[in-house]
């Protein structure tokens, strides 16, 4: 790919319930369902191999992963060793570029146009570092290499488990043409729908609608999809990916309802917020709120005030009033969360400059199974 970047997108092979098997060897070739308990509210965070076969999938309700596979094996996530994992995983990354861009704990860019080992081929770099997680980890991990993120990403999905797949400058147009849209990352359920009523059912399909057309029927996304189609994305790994928020929140193994319950609940989130605004001296000046009621309505509110929210203490009244403000009365609640945002911090100088946050810094905690992993 001479004269193009070299872009690697590693993709961990079910993370999560990869180390369940790994570090319980009984386990290896069972069903393994990784997240909260199917008897209540959990959701599926991950799931085997062998799960996968049963049609179960990550952010299915427990309850239907149960039902379509009663000797599966339920396994509450294990956060604190998948995340030492991940760190593992880093490391090996970084010692063939720097250039490193994690987007969760079980997937990164790698841009190894210029690399640690002098090596020009960007194939022979994937399959080192593919070789290097299975022997320190025991783990098994996907990658795809091309000249741009988006080829990377939805070629690293091509030949999982344990697979290589490269789309070189020359592939691309067939390798796109041939895609089945809903592969296209943004392509959501509602999305594909849209396409498919137009006619759009592959790249290729895609790639016959004039960037006008999509930006009339997609909004700005239609100019995105537009690029993608013909193979442009100009979007670089960035190493020094910049955290927006802090949050935490949580999902009820019942329902709750009542302004003095979730005042209760606001409070905890605030005390474990202010834990994590001092650990990282982060001057953030947005307070948001979540809340999903029973009937999966989620609406959110914010308020930004003219001094850094630190204490726990403004967090929960502020909080409160926009709790009040969302006029949640008696409608039963399903999750509440809240977070910190629009940050700012104060170097040694005194001068204001953005935060860059550890890439584990923001989170959810969610006692019931949330359905998706730590995210940034």
């Amino acid at each position: 790919m001479k004269g193009y970047r070299k872009i690697i997108h590693i993709d961990m092979d079910a993370f999560y319930a990869a180390v369940e098997q790994r570090d319980r060897p009984e386990l290896r070739g069972k069903p393994v369902i990784v997240g909260g308990d199917p008897r209540k509210r959990g959701v599926v965070a991950a799931c085997s191999y062998e799960a996968r076969r049963f049609g179960i999938h990550s952010a299915m309700p427990g309850k239907i992963a149960l039902a379509r596979c009663p000797h599966a094996v339920f396994l509450r996530p294990r956060m604190a060793v998948y995340r030492r994992v991940s760190a593992e995983i880093r490391e090996i990354f970084h010692e063939y570029t720097d250039q490193v861009e994690p987007l969760s704990l079980d997937e990164a860019f790698l841009d190894v146009t210029v690399n640690k080992k002098g090596n020009p081929s960007a194939t022979c770099i994937a399959e080192c570092i593919r070789r290097d997680i299975r022997t320190r980890t025991g783990l098994t991990a996907s990658a795809g290499i091309s000249f741009n993120k988006f080829l990377a990403k939805v070629a690293s999905d091509e030949n999982k488990p344990d697979g290589i797949t490269v789309v070189p400058p020359h592939a691309a147009d067939s390798f796109i043409g041939r895609l089945p849209i809903r592969k296209f990352h943004g392509v959501g359920k509602v999305t594909e729908e849209k396409m498919l009523a137009m006619g759009i059912r592959t790249g290729a399909d895609l790639r016959r609608i004039s960037r006008v057309e999509l930006v009339r029927r997609f909004g700005k996304a239609g100019n995105y999809f537009y690029d993608i189609a013909h193979g442009q994305d100009h979007r670089p790994v960035n190493a020094d990916r910049m955290r927006k928020s802090i949050s935490r929140e949580i999902t009820f193994s019942e329902d709750i309802e009542g302004r003095d319950r979730l005042t209760a609940v606001l409070r905890e989130l605030a005390d474990r917020l202010e834990i994590l605004v001092r650990k990282h001296a982060v001057r953030g000046m947005t307070l948001t709120i979540k809340v999903r009621f029973s009937d999966f309505l989620c609406i959110t509110r914010s308020v930004t005030l003219d001094r850094p929210i630190i204490s726990a203490e403004t967090m929960t009244i502020q909080a409160g009033l926009l709790l009040d403000a969302a006029d949640v009365g008696e409608k039963r609640v399903r999750l509440l969360g809240m977070g910190i945002s629009n940050f700012e911090i104060r170097d040694p100088s005194g001068i204001h400059r953005q935060l860059h946050l550890p890439f584990s810094a923001a989170y959810c905690d969610t006692p019931a199974g949330c359905g998706r992993p730590p995210v940034a």
